[in-house]
Formats: structure tokens, C-alpha cells, sequence
């Protein structure tokens, strides 16, 4: 697809209003205040998988609900005191898969903790950990953008964020971890999950959304036919009467609306012709990030976005706070 989304200079100030429910903050607080009721439990159990140079830990801890959330945990083998710590959240569809899937950040010399997506993972990647909030609760083929959707309280993403909160504690669970030293990344989804850790736990260090998905739904579902997106105007063009009440529920999950509550130093990546999360979409989470940022422009790509020349730049990133 050519550009098909609002010229360069028009998204650099693109700042569209936010439509943020007045007791945003109140149901964020209450979701994770009930989380924490549950024990974190966080277990570290080690998985051997052939690997010499990296340390590999089979994760499970407490997410939403005390429901088990399963993830992997890497760690350089040679290593002096505490390290850095990246959590990874993971793109649409896709599961934890297997440890040699994960190797670039315990390759730089950090810690690394991805969290499995809660009913997903299988699509892509293969996923272990069930929702039991759904019948059956198995690993399930897309889609997940309209399970729940009309009461915040029962959307499927309240539970996914309440997870990707809990997944930092894990980390900094870890002795091997500095817990004033974490960053949280992911690309698409994984990058819309980040973006919403930034703005519920304010002392991430830093965030890494790349190509973020799970922002600006209203003009996703609006200026793009691609999918995951389209599964809310699929669902709307049949539930006619739906469309306030569904976009009442999203405006809790907008990653506008985390993004203008976050602190962590950011870098952003968007790729101008990418038809699965909009650049205009980007752009309005970016320009409404309310904490140090910068983006990283990938003019002739979709939704790849820079690939490893991104993952590049956010190993230099991190350097720059880091070392």
C-alpha cells in the first residue's frame, strides 16, 4: 500500500482529542488494587533447551484474577551484580513460543522476561497460558478485539494490561534484576501493551513501543480495512446499535490515554505505509506521550516497520541509559 494516511509534517503535530472516561484512573486503580490481592507467586523454574551462553527460567506468576500467566525469563550466563531488565510483550496472535525465539536482549548483557499473551498463541507463535475468563480458556486463533467489549469491566484487554503490570513485579521479582533499571517493549499489540505498562507503572524506566497497536481506535476502524482493527468494524456492521457503548469500553484501553499518563523515557517506530496500525494512530499516541520521546520513521515501510535496523537503534537506546 502507498502513503495513505496524513502527509509527514500533518502527523508530526498530530494531536487529536483524547476521549478519556472521567474515572479512567479510578478503574485502573481498582483493576490493579484487585490484581494485587493475589499473591504474585512469581516462579522461576530453570529450562534446560541446549542454550551455553544464556540462562533460561520457565516463568509462571499471578496475573489478573490469581490466574497463572506463563512467560520466559533469560539471563546472560556471565554476569556481575544486578542487570537491567527488558520485559517484552508480544504482537497479535503470537504466544511465548520457545526460548531460541528470544535471545537479543540477554545477548546485550540484560535480564529478559517475556510474558506470554493470556489466550492467545496460536497464530504464530505458540502460546501455554489459557483465560479462563472464557469457556475453555485454550490458546484460541484470533480474534480477541471484541471478547468482552461492551463493559469495561469484562473486555478482554483489562485482563491482558492487568498481566503485562504484573509481568514487571515478576521481573523485578528476580534477584539477578535491578528493579529501578526496567524497560518495557513489544511490537503491535506488544507495543500497545507497553505503552499502557508506561502509563499504569509510572516507575518503568523505559518504554520501546514499536508500531504500536490498541491506539486511536476510532480512526483505525475508520481509515483502515486491515485486521486486527477490522474485527470491531465487522462486529459493529452487525451490531448497528453497539457503536457508543463499544467505544465507551475502548476509551479505557486507548493507548492515548496511558500515553499521556507515562514518564519513562520512549522510543517510538511507525512505518508511514503500514495498513494494520495507521501512522496517523501512532502519531496521536506519540504526540500525546507525556514523558522524554523520540520515533523512529520508517517511510517506505508497513508494518514490519525498521525490523532489525529498529531493533538497532533500541539496543543503542537502551545504551544511552544503560551502558
Amino acid at each position: 500500500m502507498a502513503f495513505f494516511d496524513l502527509s509527514l509534517d500533518q502527523l508530526r503535530t498530530y494531536l487529536p482529542p483524547r476521549d478519556e472516561p472521567a474515572d479512567f484512573d479510578a478503574f485502573w486503580r481498582d483493576t490493579l488494587a484487585e490484581t494485587e490481592r493475589w499473591p504474585l507467586d512469581a516462579r522461576f523454574e530453570p529450562f534446560e533447551c541446549g542454550l551455553r551462553t544464556v540462562e533460561v527460567f520457565d516463568v509462571t506468576f499471578n496475573g489478573y484474577g490469581g490466574q497463572p500467566i506463563k512467560g520466559w525469563f533469560l539471563l546472560p550466563r556471565q554476569r556481575e551484580g544486578a542487570l537491567p531488565c527488558v520485559v517484552e510483550y508480544i504482537g497479535y496472535g503470537g504466544g511465548r513460543g520457545f526460548p531460541t525465539d528470544w535471545l537479543v536482549w540477554s545477548g546485550a548483557g540484560y535480564a529478559h522476561l517475556i510474558m506470554d499473551t493470556r489466550g492467545q498463541g496460536s497464530a504464530w507463535l505458540k502460546g501455554d497460558t489459557p483465560d479462563p475468563e472464557v469457556d475453555g480458556g485454550n490458546p484460541q486463533h484470533p480474534g480477541f478485539m471484541t471478547r468482552g467489549i461492551l463493559k469495561p469491566s469484562t473486555y478482554y484487554y483489562r485482563r491482558v494490561f492487568a498481566d503485562a503490570a504484573r509481568a514487571v513485579a515478576a521481573a523485578r521479582a528476580h534477584p539477578a534484576v535491578d528493579a529501578a533499571r526496567v524497560a518495557v517493549c513489544g511490537g503491535s499489540q506488544g507495543g500497545g501493551i507497553a505503552l499502557a505498562v508506561s502509563g499504569l507503572v509510572p516507575d518503568v524506566q523505559a518504554a520501546m513501543p514499536d508500531v504500536p497497536f490498541l491506539c486511536h481506535y476510532r480512526r483505525a476502524t475508520e481509515i483502515t480495512d486491515g485486521y486486527p482493527y477490522q474485527e470491531i468494524a465487522r462486529y459493529l456492521m452487525i451490531q448497528r446499535d453497539k457503536d457508543a457503548q463499544v467505544f465507551g469500553t475502548l476509551a479505557y484501553f486507548d493507548g492515548l490515554n496511558f500515553a499521556a499518563r507515562a514518564r519513562a523515557n520512549a522510543l517510538f517506530s511507525v512505518g508511514l505505509m503500514d495498513e494494520i496500525c495507521p501512522p496517523s494512530t501512532v502519531f496521536a499516541a506519540y504526540n500525546h506521550y507525556a514523558g522524554p520521546k523520540d520515533i523512529t520513521i520508517w517511510r517506505y515501510n508497513h508494518h514490519e516497520g525498521g525490523g532489525t535496523y529498529q531493533k538497532q537503534a533500541q539496543i543503542s537506546f537502551l545504551r544511552t541509559l544503560w551502558g
